[in-house]
């Protein structure tokens, strides 16, 4: 039998991808797309990584490239790219038997028991197809890495996007290529190491991660961490992180924002927390479970100098397990009052719901108010399918209309996939 084998698939400046995707003019382009209320660069282009341009540099230090038509500039489009990212992961699960989903542009495959699919030209041939398919079914590049642990598979996946010869694709299993790599990546690429733990060990002279592959595992668990042991067997190609296909349940469901402007009134105020309540009650729905606790959080800037600052927070209990946004809306505003204070410039609020629990399993309590009632049930269900149909099509007058404190996204893309007001219209 093969022996366990891993694929890291990873799409290429995801977020710029996609907005190239649909705007193919700009292939040639320096393309970033700016975080929330258009603040810093979270994405870059290989054009505007040549320009000089770091990752997280604030919007106003690039305006001058802009300004000159330089440089192309993009809000971030959640629902762009949450659509395509699921386009991407439905594509490797046809071509793999078990993937796992790492984040919103990247997944491990396993491969293990491929033999008959991987061919005579083997693992080489099986990146290049994945890469292929990938780009013509959805449209958006990926680099593969494949290796017999997922640390070594992500280092592959490095070299894949950062040496030009490799074409995408680099193959750790064959003989000799990951002492080579090893020698040439930098530690502090190495998956599992963090940035202060990389200062350490530079300082202790374990300067690439064949120095760390060949260092004292024992030693390394005393004097940093257990992680770290790990992380030095899996670059000896010895696997013991695990492959995981179902995601891990989540705690719990945040929804969190900072404000277009400072908010001085309760009543927009309010308007923020229900929106916000609205959203994880959403996302609550989509993963079919119930929500047992509620917590709203706050804020004004914690660096203003010459204001004063303000930040709390306050939570409660249920009454009884529930997603019904009606409920969710209520118990937020009441929280929010009871921490509310004028006289401040707050910046940001946010919503946690929290003690989940599936709602397959969840049984009513004789003595307690049921808050998932027949009727309850099927009003969210013809909310979301209304929703989801015509994109916000309905909504809660408690949201407010103009929401004038909205997150400022003013370079913002069409929903190109998901909205039927914005499909792409061909001439």
């Amino acid at each position: 039998m093969m022996p366990m084998t891993y694929a890291l698939v990873d799409c290429n400046n995801f977020y710029v991808s996609c907005e190239r995707l649909f705007r193919p003019e700009l292939n040639t382009k320096a393309v970033v797309v700016l975080s929330n209320n258009d603040g810093c660069i979270i994405s870059r282009s290989a054009e505007a990584k040549a320009m000089g341009i770091t990752m997280a540099s604030p919007y106003f230090q690039v305006r001058e490239y802009v300004d000159r038509g330089d440089l192309h500039v993009f809000s971030s489009n959640y629902a762009l790219y949450g659509d395509l990212s699921e386009r991407v992961m439905d594509v490797l699960a046809l071509l793999a038997p078990q993937v796992e989903v790492y984040s919103i542009d990247e997944a491990f495959l396993n491969l293990q028991g491929m033999e008959e699919v991987l061919g005579v030209n083997g693992l080489d041939d099986y990146g290049r197809r994945v890469k292929q398919q990938v780009f013509q079914w959805v449209g958006l590049p990926v680099c593969v890495g494949i290796a017999p642990t997922k640390t070594l598979a992500k280092l592959a996946n490095y070299a894949a996007k950062h040496y030009l010869k490799s074409d995408g694709v680099v193959d750790l299993t064959k003989e000799g290529w990951r002492e080579r790599l090893l020698q040439k990546v930098p530690v502090a690429e190495v998956w599992g190491v963090g940035r202060k733990s990389a200062l350490k060990l530079t300082l202790e002279g374990i300067n690439t991660a064949a120095d760390l592959a060949n260092s004292d595992a024992g030693a390394m668990r005393d004097r940093y961490s257990v992680v770290l042991e790990r992380t030095i067997l899996e670059l000896r190609g010895i696997a013991c992180i695990g492959f995981e296909q179902a995601p891990e349940s989540k705690q719990q469901i945040l929804c969190s924002r900072t404000f277009s402007a400072r908010i001085t009134q309760p009543q927009p105020l309010q308007e923020a927390v229900r929106e916000y309540a609205v959203r994880a009650a959403e996302k609550l729905r989509q993963e079919n479970r119930l929500a047992s606790h509620i917590a709203v959080s706050i804020r004004t800037n914690p660096n203003a100098q010459f204001e004063p600052r303000y930040q709390n927070i306050a939570s409660m209990s249920l009454p009884a397990p529930t997603d019904d946004s009606r409920v969710l809306m209520k118990k937020a505003v009441q929280l929010l009052m009871s921490i509310y204070k004028p006289g401040y410039r707050y910046m940001k609020a946010g919503v946690v719901l929290s003690h989940l629990q599936p709602r397959d399993s969840y049984q009513s309590d004789l003595f307690s108010p049921d808050l998932q009632s027949e009727k309850s049930v099927s009003l969210m269900k013809a909310l979301d399918d209304i929703n989801q149909r015509f994109h916000r099509g309905v909504s809660f007058a408690g949201q407010g209309v103009e929401q004038a404190w909205a997150m400022q996204r003013n370079f913002l893309s069409p929903r190109y996939t998901s909205s039927w007001q914005e499909l792409p219209k061909v001439r």
